[in-house]
């Protein structure tokens, strides 16, 4: 089974990004990504790649879902 958790990018330099994941920042790549995915955006980030860019609005209601089943 594969997880795939959404993320924040808060820093792009060409395909490497950092990505805030609930507090916590990661390197994560973007050669994968299925859209260009700038700082601001939302994607989803599987085993340090970021595999597809989300709305917003999905992200923040996946986080918050996951939120509440974590509680």
């Amino acid at each position: 089974m594969c997880l795939a958790i959404p993320a924040l990018i808060v820093e792009k330099e060409g395909n490497q990004a950092k990505a805030d994941i609930g507090g916590i920042v990661r390197d994560v790549s973007l050669e994968l990504v299925d859209r260009p995915a700038e700082v601001g955006d939302y994607v989803l980030i599987h085993a340090g790649f970021a595999i597809h860019k989300l709305e917003k609005e999905d992200a923040e209601e996946t986080l918050r879902l996951m939120e509440e089943v974590l509680k």
